[in-house]
């Protein structure tokens, strides 16, 4: 039974990538629409067998629009993603492991970032810059790299103080031996957790700030500028609205499902 339920995750973890992949990838380039040229003979059109998830209010085709979308929002989360968690690790590792003044700086910085609202901080970081896609991504960098930094110093300090480190340093083991061989591989996995996770919270966010119009600008397709230009047409043509916002569901689920996983994994080999 076990095993038969490990064989279903596996699969369903397989088949998610590929799909993911096969839709963010390939199908963008395959559709027969250009989600950028507009049709005034074709506006508003219900989903068909012409265009699967119908046409906006300017004859582009739903589906080439949020498939082409998918490419940025994901895109970008996942950028924003390894930034912040690679930025929060190298500091929160700096602050526990290395000792004097430049430790205390930085857990004094850890400290205030966290103190901060993050999304309200965000919103004026984007306002600030004037919006855009870029604009949007270091926003969330500026305000999310604070989580990674407090967790990847209290699993160093943690580790550092366990005996085989101890018995590693008596051994006359260099300092940056003991972190590669010893401490890394222990912190690795509550950090890769953590940041697939983190990848549905990231891509809601994004989404947000360009529904918000402090992300992607007209004309880019992107879902949350997407559910944002639409949201007035609800009543008269909600396949604007279910299109992207479901991309953002199931999005999110699926990289919730493949983060809980690993959690799973994680906890079951350690």
């Amino acid at each position: 039974m076990n095993n038969k339920n490990i064989s279903t995750k596996g699969g369903l973890l397989i088949g998610g990538f590929i799909v993911l992949i096969f839709l963010l990838v390939i199908a963008p380039e395959i559709i027969p629409f250009d989600p950028y040229k507009q049709s005034l003979n074709e506006v508003l059109q219900s989903p068909s067998t012409a265009h699967f998830l119908g046409t906006d209010q300017y004859g582009r085709d739903v589906l080439a629009r949020v498939l082409v979308g998918g490419r940025v929002t994901i895109g970008l989360t996942l950028g924003i993603t390894v930034t912040i968690a690679l930025i929060g690790t190298i500091l929160g590792i700096m602050s526990a492991y290395l000792k004097g003044f430049i430790s205390r700086i930085i857990t004094i910085l850890i400290n205030v970032a966290l103190a901060v609202p993050s999304l309200v901080f965000a919103l004026a970081i984007a306002a600030v810059l004037g919006g855009g896609m870029g604009h949007a991504a270091l926003a969330l960098i500026c305000v999310a790299w604070p989580k990674y930094a407090r967790l990847a110093r209290s699993l160093t300090l943690q580790v550092k103080e366990a005996p085989y480190i101890k018995m590693a340093r008596l051994q006359g083991q260099t300092k940056g031996g003991i972190f590669y061989h010893h401490i890394l591989p222990q912190i690795a996995g509550p950090l890769v957790v953590t940041a697939v996770l983190d990848i549905g919270v990231i891509l809601m966010e994004l989404a947000g700030l360009s529904f918000l119009g402090l992300g992607a600008m007209p004309p880019m397709a992107e879902w949350g500028s997407m559910l944002s230009l639409n949201r007035s047409l609800l009543q008269t043509a909600p396949w604007l609205l279910w299109a992207p916002g479901g991309a953002i569901v199931f999005s999110v689920a699926y990289f919730h499902y493949v983060g809980e996983s690993l959690r799973r994994y994680f906890d079951k080999i350690g």
